[in-house]
């Protein structure tokens, strides 16, 4: 994957650019299917639990998602790029803020 091309360069400061979850709603749905939508959200929600230790069946039957998918999503979050682990430890960091805060 060429992340230098112009098209992906655009497409990330695109990303970059959303100020409020709503606007990544918006943009998300423009961007994408539902299908595709749901597809992303189970593999995140995959990647935590594969890093909660759960086995494949469970989080299998969980998401829906088939044990290649599961054995993929585990290969990348174990992977050099590490984009899963980033997300999940700033979702983890988010969250603990805003339960400390009686945010939940």
């Amino acid at each position: 994957m060429d992340w230098n091309s112009k098209e992906n360069k655009q497409l990330i400061r695109a990303i970059l650019s959303l100020k409020t979850s709503d606007e990544a709603k918006r943009f998300l749905r423009d961007l994408m299917t539902e299908k595709e939508i749901i597809e992303f959200t189970k593999r995140l929600q995959t990647a935590e639990m594969l890093t909660a230790k759960l086995p494949y069946s469970v989080i299998e039957q969980k998401t829906g998602l088939s044990s290649t998918t599961v054995a993929r999503v585990s290969k990348w979050l174990n992977g050099k790029e590490g984009g899963y682990k980033t997300i999940i430890s700033r979702l983890h960091h988010h969250n603990s803020i805003q339960t400390g805060r009686g945010l939940s």
